[in-house]
C-alpha cells in the first residue's frame, strides 16, 4: 500500500538558508528605500530661517534730545529725593558749575541735562557717637544704579542719543565704572554712544596699566586714588576696591581724568594711607573730602591760561555737544 506523502500531519520544512535570504532581502529593500530618500532629499534637514537683524533707527521721537548730560555730584552733594532736573539739595554743589552753564547754553532738544540724585554720603566707621549717615558702599551702590538705569532707559526710549558723562568725586568713582563697564562692552549704552568722560577727583585714579584715560593738568600727580592706595580694605560699609581692571578699555581715548596736587581722594601716596591702619586711614580719607585742595575746583587751574577744573570741563563738554550728531525726529 502506498502512503501520500501529502496526507494529513506531515509537514514541509523551510532550509535555514531561506530565512538568511528573505532577511538579505528586506535588509536590501530599506537600504534601496533609505537611499531613495536620500536622493530625493527627504531626509535632508528642513532649512532654517536665518535670524532676522532689526536694521538701526533713522530716527527718533521727537521728545528725545540729541545729546544727554549724565551728571553726577559728589559726596554730600545731592540726596535721594533730589529733582535732577532742577537739584536743589547742595546749591554750591561742584557739578552745578558744570551742568548749569551748559545747561543755559543749549536748548532743551538739543541737551537734556540730568542730575543723578543718590545718597551721597561717607559715614564715617569709627565716628563717636555714630554720624548717622549712610554708608559708603550703600551710597555708591545707590549711585551706581540710578545712574546706570537712567543711561539704560534712556537708551532704549531715544536709540539715537548721544551721551556725556561727568563726576565729582564720589560720583567720579561712580562716573569711571560706569565708563569702565561700557568699555568693556557691558554697560547700560553702547562704546559708540558716548561722546566723553570726565572724571574730576577720581577715587580710582591710576596712572599706570591698561586703558588709562588723559590726564588733564602738567604734570599730572604723582600718586593715586585713595580706593587705590586702601586696596582691599573691608570694614562694615566701606569697601576699597582698588584700581578698575583693564582701565576704562575701548572706551580710554574718550576719558579724561582731572586731579589737583595734594588732593588726597585722587592724589594719595601709600604712605599716607596706610592698609596696616585701616581705621586710621579711613579717617584721614573721610576728613579729606572736605580739605581746602578737594573743594577748590572751581578755582585751582588746570593750564598755563589760568583755566580752572569746572570752566575746562564745561568747554570740553560744550565742544563736544556743538559737534555731536543731530539725529532725525519722527
Amino acid at each position: 500500500m502506498l502512503v501520500n506523502s501529502r496526507s494529513k500531519g506531515t509537514r514541509r520544512f523551510w532550509p535555514a538558508g531561506c530565512f538568511t535570504v528573505l532577511a538579505l532581502l528586506v535588509l536590501a529593500i530599506i537600504v534601496v528605500m533609505l537611499l531613495w530618500y536620500l536622493l530625493a532629499g527627504r531626509l535632508k534637514t528642513p532649512p532654517t530661517t536665518p535670524p532676522t537683524t532689526t536694521p538701526p533707527p533713522t530716527a527718533q521721537s521727537a521728545d528725545c534730545p540729541d545729546v544727554m548730560l549724565l551728571s553726577i555730584p559728589g559726596t554730600w552733594e545731592s540726596s535721594s529725593a533730589d529733582d535732577p532736573y532742577n537739584p536743589r539739595a547742595n546749591p554750591i554743589s561742584l557739578m552745578l558749575s558744570v551742568s548749569g552753564p551748559l545747561r543755559a547754553q543749549f536748548p532743551d532738544d538739543r541737551l537734556e541735562v540730568y542730575t543723578v540724585p543718590y545718597v551721597a554720603q561717607f559715614s564715617n566707621p569709627i565716628a563717636l557717637p555714630p554720624d548717622g549717615q549712610a554708608s559708603y558702599n550703600v551710597s555708591r551702590t545707590e549711585g551706581t544704579a540710578r545712574a546706570t538705569d537712567v543711561l539704560a532707559q534712556r537708551h532704549k526710549q531715544c536709540p539715537l542719543t548721544n551721551y556725556v558723562i561727568a563726576g565729582f568725586s564720589q560720583g567720579a568713582v561712580i562716573a569711571g565704572d560706569l565708563a569702565a563697564q561700557i568699555g568693556a562692552g557691558n554697560g547700560p549704552i553702547p562704546e559708540s554712544n558716548v561722546l566723553g568722560v570726565t572724571v574730576i577727583a577720581d577715587g580710582r585714579r591710576t596712572a599706570t596699566g591698561p586703558g588709562q584715560p588723559t590726564e588733564i593738568g602738567n604734570p599730572p600727580p604723582a600718586g593715586e586714588g585713595a580706593e587705590v592706595a586702601l586696596r582691599g580694605i573691608n570694614v562694615p560699609g566701606i569697601s576699597m576696591t582698588g584700581p578698575r581692571p583693564g582701565g576704562f578699555g575701548t572706551l580710554a581715548p574718550k576719558v579724561i581724568s582731572i586731579c589737583a596736587p595734594g588732593d588726597m581722594i585722587c592724589d594719595a601716596p601709600r604712605e599716607a594711607l596706610n592698609p596696616l591702619n585701616a581705621l586710621g586711614s579711613l579717617g584721614a580719607l573721610i576728613r579729606s573730602a572736605g580739605n581746602p585742595v578737594h573743594a577748590l575746583y572751581a578755582t585751582n587751574t588746570v593750564d598755563a591760561n589760568g583755566t580752572t577744573a569746572t570752566q575746562w570741563t564745561v568747554n570740553w563738554a560744550a565742544n563736544l555737544i556743538e559737534n555731536a550728531p543731530h539725529p532725525p525726529h519722527s
